[in-house]
């Protein structure tokens, strides 16, 4: 079950974000940890080279469905490992950073690099806030009852009314939706600048995109071949998606005029995963959610012992700290959802309302 850490009533002073972010820094939890990327990088690059070997040995074989899943587990592990990089946790540099993070995205992945840190970025500022978290703000879901009566003439209110049930089936479409989208974002990138990437972000993922289906269409019959790019993209998209839903959904709407101080803006809207370094590898350092957003740049094998600091601050100030297991972190984004879409046909019937008096559960 999911718990929610506060004491009966919140003292009279708030202990501002900088007292907390003096004891992580004085514990070390900032410093870099280049051992264990590195590590986590050749043991990544070893399975990818594992799932090229393993394709080509088989052949036109129908097991061939294996490797595809295998190597949409592998290209989403790729893209935490990109995500962590455009957040400055891999290395002290910036520039070493984003290297990393656009071989990551933009030629291992095939995800427009510059597209994720600008809608990334917003997301990170305003998690869970109308009109400013661009997370909240889609067309096929929708996340709060505001955005929903937007489409009650529209054919998609009938998507909505079920999108809780539907929300992980429609999952197997995000791959293909991400790279349709990076290549979109790259070709209106604004062209001219000193850190414009337009050009060479067009070229990496497009001959990353063009190869890798070439590649699988020359050396496999047209079937197979079709049913392993499908594959693939359906265990991509269900993985990213799966990993970064439960961090928010379900959480604190926060209302176009309504203002939190930092700390509370980034804990009250984010949930942590249970479940130990299994989950740390399984999620990418996601499911330490709250951490990671208190402190971006904070690697993640810090995030752990970050954790029991940020949670006794948050209980000292009577901020609402939740955490719950995967399964029901699940179970609350999918009741969330489609309580949502159907509020939508009911204006007394408001869940962003209802969830800045607490979290669901």
């Amino acid at each position: 079950m999911p718990s929610t850490s506060a004491p009966a009533a919140a003292p009279s002073h708030i202990s501002t974000y900088t007292e907390l972010s003096k004891k992580v820094r004085d514990a070390g939890l900032l410093a870099r940890t280049p051992v264990y990327y590195a590590v986590l990088l050749t043991v990544l690059g070893i399975a990818l080279a594992g799932c090229i070997a393993g394709f080509v040995l088989l052949g036109a074989s129908w097991f061939q469905l294996l490797i595809a899943g295998a190597l949409g587990i592998v290209l989403t592990q790729f893209s935490f490992v990109a995500h962590e990089a455009a957040h400055r946790q891999v290395y002290t540099s910036g520039p070493r950073n984003d290297l990393l993070g656009r071989i990551l995205a933009n030629g291992v992945a095939g995800i427009s690099y510059t597209w994720w840190m600008n809608k990334h970025s917003r997301h990170h500022a305003n998690p869970n806030k109308v009109g400013k978290d661009p997370d909240i703000d889609m067309d096929a879901i929708v996340f709060t009852t505001e955005s929903a009566q937007k489409y009650e003439k529209s054919w998609l209110r009938h998507l909505h009314r079920r999108q809780g049930w539907l929300f992980f089936p429609l999952l197997t479409l995000e791959g293909i939706n991400l790279h349709i989208t990076s290549i979109r974002s790259a070709i209106t990138m604004p062209r001219g600048g000193r850190k414009n990437h337009r050009a060479s972000e067009l070229w990496t993922i497009g001959l990353r995109l063009s190869i890798y289906v070439a590649l699988v269409v020359w050396l496999l019959p047209l079937g197979i071949a079709a049913a392993f790019l499908g594959v693939q993209l359906a265990v991509y998209g269900v993985y990213m998606g799966a990993s970064f839903a439960p961090n928010h959904k379900g959480m604190e709407i926060i209302g176009r005029e309504t203002t939190l101080d930092f700390f509370r803006r980034q804990v009250v809207t984010s949930r942590n995963i249970r479940g130990g370094k299994v989950m740390d590898v399984l999620m990418g350092g996601l499911n330490l959610q709250i951490e990671h957003h208190l402190f971006p740049s904070m690697p993640r094998p810090h995030l752990a012992a970050a954790r029991r600091l940020v949670r006794q601050h948050s209980l000292e100030n009577g901020v609402p700290y939740t955490e719950t297991s995967l399964v029901q972190s699940y179970v609350i984004v999918i009741r969330y959802l489609n309580r949502v879409g159907l509020g939508a046909r009911d204006p007394f019937d408001c869940p962003p309302a209802r969830a800045l008096r607490g979290p669901l559960g």
